[in-house]
């Protein structure tokens, strides 16, 4: 465990006591100054520590991030079970990006000699919170939860559009070759990404069209630095589709977070007829690699039948492959959860 994880999850693991008492704070957004501001006000009838007294001081995090960039906290009170902080700790982040964030408020014994020990903690969930009571509220003090999974269903959006042109309708891709359909992907932007455990996300999409999960399938936008609402402003191509292949088919976006030597995945989206069985390939459009800037093709060995665990889109992702079909040559435009399944 890092050390912020320790502080967060770990530090009263070798004492303890029995958590009683409750914590007085409010929550404001300032929207001119784009940041979260947590009034700590006092604790009363707080756990004694040791001989009769604690030493108590308050610390935040902004779930699910759990690293130093999220931690705050307030000074230590000396021999105090009814401390006064009235200590303000502050959060700069757009107010959309609290949306899935959890407010963890948590009481501790300051130990200068040794492990410092919890009293306590309350966790609030931001995106419920009514934003027009910024009256200071009282919560009882809760013992410790186990570590959790994020548990997120998702972490943010992705803002994207897609159109289909059916073969022949823009004539000839490449001398003596017949014309085929093309799908078209605009990648548009994220919107409230939650980082995994950074302050912030260097986000890229990627995106398949299976069944073909080859090189080939795959293309890639951009890396977005130090963004939790990425513009991508990218568009992909791929070609050699009737409509009934896109019926079987399904577009996989998934978001990543780049890290120097390697990248975490954040979430995804699939899109298609949620059937649960692969189609038939099409065939290739017989065009040299490269000669349509950045596109791939489904290739071939698939056949009709075949269970596949990728065709599970939700009603939503189901919603927007059916209106692709139903409109080609038009712009479908989508914003989907990122989900963690």
């Amino acid at each position: 465990l890092s050390g912020s994880l320790m502080s967060l999850y770990s530090e009263g693991e070798l004492g303890s006591v029995a958590v009683r008492g409750c914590v007085q704070f409010s929550l404001h957004y300032d929207p001119a100054k784009k940041e979260l501001q947590v009034h700590v006000v006092q604790c009363r009838e707080l756990a004694e520590a040791k001989r009769q007294r604690s030493d108590p001081y308050i610390k935040t995090y902004l779930l699910p991030d759990k690293s130093n960039r999220s931690k705050r906290k307030t000074a230590v009170r000396k021999r105090s079970l009814d401390p006064i902080f009235n200590e303000t700790l502050k959060y700069k982040l757009e107010k959309r990006d609290l949306q899935g964030r959890t407010l963890n408020l948590s009481v501790w014994h300051h130990d200068s000699l040794g492990r410092n020990l919890f009293l306590g903690e309350v966790e609030v969930a931001l995106g419920a919170w009514d934003w027009a009571n910024t009256r200071p509220e009282w919560f009882n003090l809760q013992p410790r939860m186990p570590i959790p999974s994020d548990g997120l269903a998702s972490r943010g959006n992705l803002n994207l559009a897609l159109k289909f042109i059916p073969p022949g309708s823009e004539g000839e891709r490449c001398p003596g070759t017949p014309p085929t359909g093309e799908l078209h992907i605009w990648v548009k932007d994220a919107q409230s990404l939650i980082p995994l455990q950074s302050g912030t996300v260097d986000a890229f999409v990627q995106c398949y069209v299976l069944p073909d999960d080859s090189k080939a399938s795959r293309q890639k936008t951009r890396v977005v630095k130090r963004s939790l609402n990425p513009l991508f402003n990218h568009t992909m191509v791929y070609d050699g589709f009737q409509a009934k292949d896109l019926a079987e088919a399904c577009a996989e976006f998934t978001l990543w977070h780049q890290e120097a030597f390697s990248k975490r995945q954040l979430g995804g989206i699939r899109l298609s007829l949620g059937t649960g069985e692969a189609g038939e390939s099409p065939s290739s459009s017989g065009c040299p690699p490269g000669s349509g800037g950045d596109r791939g093709g489904l290739s071939a060995g698939s056949s009709y039948g075949l269970p596949v665990g990728w065709m599970d889109s939700t009603a939503e992702e189901q919603g927007v492959w059916k209106r692709l079909l139903q409109q080609p040559r038009q712009w479908v435009e989508a914003l989907l959860p990122l989900r963690t399944n």
